[in-house]
């Protein structure tokens, strides 16, 4: 057996196509230049820096640089150093130890625990960075991360890390372990805790920045890992990171799209214009929360697309984000964004999407790499991955958070919000727009009360009133109506065959009817009925059941026929209800609440 050598350089990654190697002080000053760079976007450089510079302490340990180099065939098999990499790995704890470096210098300073609370946050973050955040307590009280961070040292190797460490990584670490970074935490701590918009910060609201504010250090220190990671691997990625956006090109070409569309003088059109117009003025206004209450077929979709590309040029902001609810309105509207800002020539695409329903042939190698941190100038996303970014577990979804800061975020149809997640989504939104450079425009026609919820000291929107960019919205209200509501329920209800002679009385007189029912059951069953009696190419059913390919390719011969004066008639689940563009004669809307009947009304 050869005998084993002292390392001639401690390994943290070896590049697949060609067994190059990252040096572990490589690995740790690089990462610590982007996490400083993303944590300066929330006031402090520094955590992000230590962060990225101890997050892999634990690689200078001599069995994680057995195990990563002979997985890798850096170390000979016949080396006393080799080890079965396969049964290692997953088992070598390289992360416990940079963690404990950091608890061990910062907590010993301040007189009433701060250098402890300035400590933990940054520690949790590096603690975690594999398996995502920790919990401090579990649910029988006991102290996780203090088991954590006492993790003896012949599993964490801190001691053998601080001996073998370059010299100028301990330097850089323990220059920036101190009181300065203290300062600059603990004052960003504090501002988090101040009143906003004049009202006081509970106890509960108080608990709640804290986590967000370390979940979003969290979010800087993944980013910055992964990134580093993935340029090693693919020198080529850096290129099509961090490109400067030119929001004056796509300001201009959606100007230029608007001024064509003006040319058809219709009352609906010069409703239209007078609100994109409004939008376009109220851009220039602070940062903060708005709201956009405009009726179905106000134009939505373009005005908040004006008022987010003059807004982001004005305040110098990186993005704009998307907010959608369901999967059918983002394709509709990622494709009728894609028209006005995109054109062929652009050396990279303006809009990503990003949802479940992608499918693999629509996706390109930028599209994936863009999607993994939301690295685009216009982002179409659901709320269920806005959601995961602010709140899931593991490390994939808090990865994008850090992006929402610096961005324009745009709600559309936010009345879908779940009721089980509105503290939740209201706290985050009122963090992100007080403390890291974001606007978010709320939109809908059913606006719902998210500023006066029954139990305030969970949290609610914080929108100064001033913050409706539609001034008299009952006039606008009144200058869209164009349908009559009426109310067909009666005692006992309606049975299916009574349901189905309605629709088809009303498809038949007017030529097209749309039934929007409750459930998938309810559209199923009232469809196989009327398939007695309709011809079957008039006839449409939709639901979430279907694939997203399958409901497009419906959507697209519902529009051709109706656009086309053929009849048809459509039973749907709500997925038809809120933000899809498309208009029939005659809506018959199963009982729902008032904002449900108001949005179906959009469809008529």
């Amino acid at each position: 057996m050869k005998q084993a050598k002292a390392p001639t350089e401690f390994v943290a990654h070896v590049r697949e196509a060609d067994g190059g190697v990252q040096t572990v002080k490589t690995h740790l000053q690089e990462v610590a230049v982007i996490a400083r760079k993303l944590a300066e976007k929330i006031g402090v450089p520094q955590a992000g820096e230590l962060m990225g510079l101890m997050h892999d302490f634990g690689k200078y340990s001599q069995a994680f640089q057995n195990y990563i180099q002979s997985g890798t065939g850096k170390i000979d098999p016949d080396s006393e150093n080799f080890v079965d990499a396969k049964a290692q790995k997953g088992k070598i704890d390289h992360s416990t130890a940079g963690a404990q470096w950091v608890w061990e210098a910062l907590s010993k300073y301040g007189k009433n625990g701060e250098g402890r609370l300035c400590g933990q946050i940054l520690a949790l973050c590096i603690a975690s960075h594999h398996s995502g955040l920790i919990d401090c307590l579990d649910q029988d009280g006991n102290n996780i991360f203090g088991i954590r961070l006492a993790k003896p040292d012949e599993k964490t190797k801190l001691l053998e890390c601080k001996q073998r460490a370059d010299v100028e990584v301990l330097a850089q670490a323990g220059s920036l372990a101190g009181s300065e970074l203290l300062k600059t935490l603990l004052k960003q701590i504090r501002r988090i805790q101040q009143k906003q918009e004049g009202q006081g910060i509970t106890a509960t609201i108080e608990a709640f920045y804290l986590g967000f504010f370390t979940r979003f250090l969290f979010s800087c220190l993944i980013d910055a890992d992964r990134i580093n990671s993935a340029d090693f691997e693919s020198p080529d990625n850096a290129h099509y990171r961090n490109r400067i956006v030119e929001w004056d090109v796509a300001v201009s070409r959606l100007e230029l799209f608007l001024t064509k569309q003006n040319e058809n003088d219709l009352p609906i059109n010069t409703i239209r214009r007078n609100i994109s117009d409004i939008c376009k003025t109220r851009s220039q206004d602070a940062l903060g929360i708005y709201t956009l209450t405009v009726p179905t077929g106000g134009g939505k979709t373009y005005a908040s697309l004006r008022f987010a590309l003059h807004h982001a040029r004005k305040h110098g902001l990186e993005r704009i984000i998307y907010v959608i609810p369901y999967t059918s309105i983002i394709e509709q509207n990622a494709e009728a964004i894609r028209k006005v800002v995109e054109q062929a020539g652009d050396i990279y695409p303006w809009v990503l999407e990003h949802h479940s329903n992608l499918e693999p042939e629509n996706q390109t190698w930028y599209s994936k790499l863009a999607a993994e941190n939301w690295d685009a100038p216009i982002v179409m996303t659901t709320m269920v991955q806005f959601l995961e970014t602010c709140f899931s577990g593991g490390t994939r979804g808090v990865r994008r958070l850090h992006q929402l800061a610096n961005s324009v975020i745009v709600f559309d149809e936010i009345q879908t919000l779940p009721i089980n997640c509105v503290h939740l989504f209201c706290n985050a939104l009122n963090f992100l727009c007080a403390y890291t450079k974001t606007t978010a425009v709320l939109c809908t026609a059913t606006q719902p009360l998210l500023d006066k919820l029954k139990t305030p000291e969970k949290g609610q929107l914080l929108i100064p009133k001033s913050n409706e960019l539609i001034a008299d919205k009952n006039q606008l209200f009144k200058d869209l109506k164009r349908v009559e509501v009426s109310n067909k329920t009666k005692p006992g209800g309606w049975t299916e065959e009574k349901i189905a002679d309605l629709a088809i009385a009303e498809f038949k007189t007017k030529g097209n009817c749309l039934v929007i029912v409750n459930t998938k059951a309810w559209a199923q069953a009232l469809y196989m009925k009327c398939a007695e009696i309709v011809n079957a190419e008039s006839l449409f059913h939709l639901s979430t059941h279907q694939c997203s390919a399958h409901r497009s390719d419906l959507f697209h011969r519902m529009r051709e026929r109706l656009d086309n004066q053929q009849p048809v008639l459509c039973f749907s689940t709500q997925l038809i209800e809120a933000g899809v563009d498309i208009d029939f004669a005659s809506v018959i809307r199963f009982l729902a609440g008032l904002d449900s009947i108001a949005q179906a009304a959009g469809r008529c």
